[in-house]
């Protein structure tokens, strides 16, 4: 069904998918990508879903214009340098390298631990990881972060040089060392994937 609304000095055509099911009363709903359904009972008339429509005119068009908006804010959503520039990503991998080494160097020194490697890369779960052997992996994206969250990586990965879990023992090192990890462990959950 289409039913033509006019808003901001202008007409919209706007189509209503029908949906019939074994329901008594008629429903409207807008969904988060801006289709409008109308839920009605098998034995509706068209004239009588176009009477109920054109009744919550007001309503739909509230909710149509809020999901155009938010349509229209994500996509003027600015994208991060090196998407609109790929050549940064190595930019940023050379300056990572640099600034987690000398992270990594620091925190070692002052929880009496060594590690064997230290590499920088992409890995899509992991921010960071220790091996069995002492080698360390870093997401390069960590520049991009807080140095405090960066701080917390580091040590976090460092603390498993002594535990190799997640036990007590273990946050504890990460704690004697960062006692405010919690602040930026949330953050790095919370804000990570949007870096």
């Amino acid at each position: 069904m289409k039913l033509r609304f006019a808003y901001k000095g202008r007409e919209k055509e706007i189509i209503i998918d029908v949906i019939y099911s074994d329901r008594s009363t008629l429903g409207l709903e807008v969904s988060r990508n801006g289709k409008v359904k109308l839920r009605a009972p098998k034995q509706a008339t068209d004239q009588v879903l176009q009477k109920f429509a054109r009744q919550k005119e007001a309503w739909i068009i509230e909710k149509y214009l809020m999901m155009e908006e938010k349509q229209k804010a994500q996509m003027e959503r600015e994208l991060p340098d090196y998407v609109k520039y790929p050549e940064l990503e190595q930019v940023y991998r050379k300056k990572a390298k640099e600034q987690v080494g000398q992270r990594a160097a620091y925190f070692a020194g002052q929880m009496g631990v060594s590690y064997e490697k230290l590499s920088i890369g992409a890995a899509k779960t992991r921010w960071g990881s220790c091996s069995g052997r002492g080698n360390l992996n870093f997401h390069w994206k960590l520049i991009l972060m807080p140095p405090q969250v960066l701080d917390y990586v580091v040590v976090h990965e460092l603390a498993h040089r002594k535990e190799m879990n997640h036990s007590p023992a273990f946050w504890a090192e990460v704690e004697k060392t960062l006692p405010d990890y919690k602040i930026w462990q949330k953050w790095l959950k919370t804000y990570g994937h949007t870096v």
